[in-house]
C-alpha cells in the first residue's frame, strides 16, 4: 500500500513540475498536436484508411511475436517488408493524404493566404457571379419543367482543370436558354457535369469523380453521387437537377440539400457564391428573373 502511496505522489509530484514549466510555447505545441490527431483520427474514421491501419497494426504485432518467440522465417519476411514500410504507407494513403492537403487548402487560413497572393476586384467578380446564379435559376426552372436532367459546378477556390479538361470547352456568357439548352436531353453534351467558372460557361460534358461514401441513399442516381462527389473533393458548389423526379439540389462540402424552389435557389446559391445578406444580392437575382415582383407588376 505504501509502494502504490509513493507512485501516486511521485506522479502527481511530477506533474507540478511540469505545471511549473509549462509555457505558451507548449500549450501551443499541444493544441498543434491536438488538432493533428483529431484530424489523422476523424480522416480514418471517414474513409477506408481506418481498415489499412488495422492491417499495418496486425502486421507491426505479428513482427514483435515472431521477434520474442524467434519465429526466424516469419520475422526475416514481416522485417523486410515493414523496412519499406514508409513508401508503402504514401501509396496505399494517397488518396487521403492528398484529401487531408486539399482540406487544409479549402481551410480559412489557406484561403486567406490564397486571398493575399492575388485578389481580384470583388465587385466586379460579384456582378459575374450573381449573372451566372440568374442563368442557372432561371435554367433549372425550364429543366425542371421539361422533366430534364442537369448536373452545374460552381468552380470556387478549389481550380477543377482536370475536370474541366474531361469535357468540352464551350467559354460562353451564363445565360439560361443556353444552361437548359446544353442539357437538353437529345443534345450532345447533355449527359456529363457543366463547370461555371468566374461568371463564365467555362466547360460542358464534364465527368465529375462519384462519392466514396457508403451512406448515400439507394434512391439517388448517378448526377447526385457525382455531385456529392465533386463536392467532397473540392470547395465546389454544385447543383443538381432529378430527371426522375424534376427536383433541385445542392451539395457542398460533402452534403446534399434537396427541395430547393426558384426563390430558396436563388438565395443558397448567393449566400454560397457571394456571400451578402440575402435581401442584397437577392433583390438583384430574383427582380432580373422577374421574381421579386408583385402579381399586379407583373402584369
Amino acid at each position: 500500500m505504501d509502494t502504490v502511496m509513493e507512485t501516486i505522489a511521485r506522479a502527481g509530484q511530477n506533474v507540478l513540475n511540469l505545471a511549473r514549466h509549462f509555457t505558451l510555447k507548449d500549450a501551443l505545441d499541444v493544441v498543434i498536436v491536438t488538432f493533428l490527431i483529431y484530424g489523422l483520427v476523424k480522416l480514418m474514421r471517414d474513409t477506408r484508411a481506418g481498415q489499412l491501419v488495422k492491417g499495418i497494426v496486425l502486421l507491426a504485432t505479428l513482427f514483435l511475436v515472431s521477434h520474442y518467440g524467434e519465429l526466424t522465417m516469419l520475422n526475416g519476411i514481416l522485417r523486410a517488408f515493414l523496412q519499406s514500410a514508409v513508401v508503402m504507407v504514401v501509396i496505399l494513403f494517397q488518396p487521403e493524404i492528398r484529401k487531408a492537403l486539399e482540406q487544409v487548402g479549402r481551410s480559412k487560413v489557406g484561403q486567406s493566404l490564397a486571398s493575399a497572393v492575388g485578389a481580384r476586384d470583388n465587385e466586379a467578380e460579384n456582378a459575374e457571379t450573381r449573372k451566372a446564379i440568374s442563368g442557372v435559376v432561371e435554367a433549372t426552372a425550364i429543366l425542371q419543367q421539361l422533366r430534364m436532367g442537369a448536373l452545374i459546378v460552381f468552380e470556387r477556390s478549389t481550380r477543377l482543370g482536370e475536370i474541366i479538361e474531361t469535357g468540352t470547352l464551350v467559354d460562353a456568357g451564363p445565360a439560361g436558354q443556353l444552361i437548359a439548352n446544353i442539357f437538353f436531353n437529345k443534345a450532345p453534351l447533355h449527359d456529363g457535369g457543366m463547370i461555371i467558372r468566374e461568371g463564365r460557361i467555362c466547360a460542358a460534358g464534364c465527368i465529375l469523380p462519384l462519392t466514396s461514401s457508403n451512406a448515400v441513399s439507394a434512391e439517388l442516381g448517378t448526377r447526385h453521387r457525382a455531385a456529392l462527389g465533386m463536392s467532397e473533393n473540392s470547395d465546389a458548389v454544385v447543383v443538381v437537377v432529378s430527371e426522375e423526379t424534376g427536383q433541385i439540389s445542392i451539395a457542398t462540402g460533402g452534403r446534399l440539400t434537396r427541395n430547393f424552389s426558384r426563390v430558396t435557389l436563388a438565395e443558397a446559391l448567393e449566400r454560397e457564391l457571394v456571400g451578402e445578406p440575402q435581401n442584397r444580392g437577392q433583390g438583384r437575382i430574383l427582380g432580373r428573373l422577374g421574381l421579386g415582383k408583385t402579381k399586379q407588376q407583373r402584369k
